[in-house]
């Protein structure tokens, strides 16, 4: 019992002092479709991703509300429309599911997405995508480094929509327990010894 709770509470003070560090709990993803390569096969006759097709692609991390209002975050050349609002890249492989490229709702992917940020902090994730635009899906915190090393085990991701034929644009945040104090727990003292016995 009292390994879990310094291990509890050892987590909630790493994840407030991830907040107060300054790395971004929310941000939007731009996809820069000329990154998106996926398999020959399975695909349907016209072309187009089935179930099953693997794929991998790339885009831009761009502050928060960056793409609010379906601003289009790449332009077809596959550039980033804002490049000064610009703050990481992303990375996103999986496999096409439900109906493939032509899922209209529920999961149409299951991927692995890794977040590289310009200060060197890596986030990565896992978990289903949806083809439903405005709807908020959670995906596994699978690991991090930097400020965003422990920081949690789940974040958000909505689809806001695919603009122009240039690739998604998601928005993403970290949820955060802002009632806990990483002060309340630096100092605690569990009254339990540390160190070999001094008893003969």
């Amino acid at each position: 019992m009292l390994k879990l709770n310094l291990t509890s509470l050892a987590f909630l003070a790493t994840t407030t002092i991830a907040s107060a560090g300054g790395a971004p709990m929310s941000f939007d993803v731009a996809e820069d479709l000329t990154r998106f390569v996926y398999a020959a096969q399975p695909v349907f006759g016209d072309g187009m991703p089935a179930y099953g097709n693997a794929f991998v692609t790339q885009g831009y991390i761009y502050e928060d509300g960056t793409l609010d209002g379906g601003a289009e975050g790449t332009l077809a050349d596959g550039s980033p429309a804002f490049p000064d609002k610009v703050i990481g890249r992303w990375t996103c492989d999986g496999f096409f599911v439900g109906e493939g490229a032509r899922t209209a709702s529920g999961a149409m992917v299951i991927t692995r997405q890794v977040f590289e940020f310009d200060n060197g902090d890596i986030l990565i994730n896992q978990g289903a995508e949806l083809a439903d635009i405005d709807v908020p899906a959670p995906r596994v915190i699978t690991g991090g480094t930097g400020a965003y090393e422990g920081v949690g085990a789940e974040m958000t991701q909505t689809l806001l929509g695919m603009t122009d034929g240039y690739g998604v644009r998601l928005s993403i945040t970290i949820p955060q327990d802002d009632s806990t104090d990483a002060r309340d727990h630096t100092e605690w003292d569990s009254g339990v010894p540390i160190g070999p016995s001094t008893k003969g």
